[in-house]
């Protein structure tokens, strides 16, 4: 077991100068303690004044690196996700200058407590009634680079802070292979995700790993992921049409926002919902000049929060 809660198990930076926590071979299954997002520094019953105190300097630390004896750079290696266990607590934020409305509203924390298979709101007055599946994954997976020293919040073509909800139990990951051992990293689980994740975070929490390792002699230049997607029922969608997708997205986000208003929700719990639980799609990309996105949110979750039977 390799236990992420200790600080000597992490890593702040993306560099081929990390030492390897750990050589597994291949084949070989490994159980991984990973910490949430923050690094244990926001924890329930934390208020929003309190945000500004994180040491930001810590988000999306990763577990790592773990060297697979017999990984060689022009090779690429495989990571199945054999299990993933969420943690019983987590929290979602609006943070200042981050998430794609940045600034548009004060910053906020919320926490969430699992009850068996489904994650609710403990604020009072904030989500109320609502109720988002646990489907634990992983944020951050990836391998270290041949050279260079990257930070920790973009993905690389190496992986690492993809918050892609499709790689979780069952999936399988292939990365690039960069230096001897690939040096492989975990980090950053989420109970649940919207395609998107457009307030900046989802439902952070901790969560045990369980991986193993296979070497493939063909090489990929960035992550290739093998996963499935299950039926989520009736949704509802609203659309962003312009003439880049960023704006277009925005577009989509603030559509959502207001129509959820009809409904009860105020705007940043709209916001929050669908970092965690919306889906954020580019629909049109070829009809030049402009571009169409969507944002989409379960019909059930919305029935949630109004208590009605029609839309």
């Amino acid at each position: 077991m390799i236990d992420g809660n200790l600080r000597k198990n992490l890593h702040f930076n993306w560099t081929p100068s990390n030492a390897p926590i750990a050589k597994v071979k291949e084949g070989e299954s490994v159980k991984i303690i990973v910490p949430d997002s923050s690094i244990n520094q926001i924890k329930k019953g934390m208020s929003s004044s309190e945000l500004g105190k994180i040491d930001s300097s810590l988000f999306d630390g990763a577990v790592g690196p773990v060297y697979v004896v017999g990984a060689q750079p022009g090779n690429s290696i495989e990571i199945e996700i054999i299990d993933i266990k969420s943690g019983n607590e987590g929290w979602s934020a609006i943070i200042d200058d981050f998430g794609l409305l940045k600034n548009k509203y004060k910053e906020k924390i919320v926490s969430w407590s699992k009850n068996g298979n489904f994650w609710k709101c403990n604020d009072e007055n904030f989500l109320n009634n609502i109720e988002i599946p646990d489907i634990p994954f992983l944020g951050v997976i990836g391998t270290s680079p041949s050279e260079g020293k990257y930070g920790m919040i973009p993905p690389q073509h190496f992986g690492g802070n993809m918050d892609n909800r499709m790689i979780r139990k069952g999936s399988k990951i292939i990365l690039p292979v960069n230096v001897e051992g690939a040096m492989v990293s975990f980090g950053d689980p989420h109970g649940h995700q919207g395609d998107g994740e457009i307030c900046g975070t989802a439902i952070e929490t901790s969560a045990e790993l369980d991986v193993r390792f296979r070497i493939l002699k063909k090489h990929v230049k960035t992550p290739v992921i093998y996963s499935y997607e299950e039926t989520h029922g009736e949704f509802v969608f609203t659309s962003g049409i312009r003439d880049n997708l960023h704006d277009a997205s925005v577009e989509a986000a603030e559509s959502m926002i207001s129509y959820m208003a009809q409904f009860g929700f105020e705007e940043e719990e709209a916001y929050i919902l669908l970092s965690v639980a919306g889906n954020l799609s580019i629909r049109e990309i070829v009809d030049e000049p402009n571009f169409v996105v969507t944002i989409g949110l379960s019909r059930r979750i919305i029935q949630m929060k109004a208590n009605q039977s029609h839309l």
